[in-house]
């Protein structure tokens, strides 16, 4: 199967505000497997080494980037996964930047989400910083816009995040993508689905954009050992899932509380419609 290329994907993203797989183009779905995890671990972490060297050559920018993380849309074709992105032409109707709020189910959507983000908007994430590690890396992620959060004092961070997302917001005018959830997890919980992404919109007097993901695709990986803690971010691949993204419809700037509540009530919404486990 020939890959689709980035700037080909963008243009039916654009004209039509979805994307979907041909499923008569693509192979006979994969079965779960060493080499099927194995391949697809490449097609979505790749894009940290492929970052760090174009970064020490002074030839990174978000084009390439975006390019990188394409690859994790492109590599769940090849193994005959369909792809289902619905509901971006909504972000053609909001002028300004924006608070992205995303469900964290896997690794899968903090490297898919750039390629379609920064087809309509520049914008800045939050990422752990164990994965600025790598020779180079950080300064790419600070290139990249993206702020690195430490967990080491819950307190410092969260005070971090609120200075650097505002800053992002109100200042440079560029969105920000928050993964509320902190950490990833197969249940969407109202629990564990923190307030602090509403409370920065209200604060920078942006709209909140959900956007709901089903990366089932490749879990986290559970269990004990050296093997099982080194690779926890990229577990063993299901192609018996499809690879879902929506985003919703904006929620105008209010109360945080507010704003918090209707996210979690779309995004579970969606989620509970893809059979995916929620807890209200």
């Amino acid at each position: 199967m020939k890959r689709k290329t980035l700037e080909e994907f963008r243009k039916i993203l654009t004209e039509k505000g979805e994307y979907h797989s041909d499923e008569s183009r693509l192979p006979k779905r994969a079965k779960p497997g060493r080499w099927n995890t194995f391949r697809y671990f490449w097609d979505c972490c790749s894009i940290f080494p492929k970052c760090a060297v174009y970064e020490a050559a002074h030839n990174l920018d978000t084009d390439k980037w975006a390019h990188f993380c394409f690859h994790s849309i492109t590599g769940a074709e090849r193994m005959g996964v369909p792809v289902h992105i619905e509901g971006w032409n909504r972000l053609k109707e909001i002028d300004g930047p924006v608070m992205f709020l995303c469900n964290h189910m896997s690794t899968v959507e903090t490297v898919m989400l750039p390629a379609l983000i920064l087809t309509y908007k520049p914008f800045n994430v939050v990422v752990k910083e164990s994965l600025t590690r790598l020779p180079f890396l950080k300064k790419a992620a600070v290139h990249m816009g993206l702020v690195p959060i430490g967990r080491k004092s819950p307190k410092q961070d969260l005070i971090d995040m609120m200075r650097a997302s505002t800053e992002r917001l109100t200042e440079q005018k560029n969105s920000f993508l928050i993964f509320p959830q902190g950490t990833r997890s197969k249940v969407f919980s109202h629990a564990k689905f923190s307030s602090i992404g509403a409370k920065i919109a209200e604060r920078a007097g942006c709209p909140i954009v959900p956007i709901a993901v089903d990366t089932r695709i490749m879990p986290t990986r559970s269990g004990k050992g050296w093997f099982a803690k080194a690779f926890k971010d990229f577990g063993p691949v299901d192609p018996a899932f499809d690879l879902r993204c929506s985003l919703g419809p904006a929620i105008p700037c209010s109360k945080s509380k507010e704003m918090h509540e209707k996210c979690f009530d779309w995004i579970a919404g969606k989620l509970e419609e893809w059979g995916c486990p929620v807890e209200r």
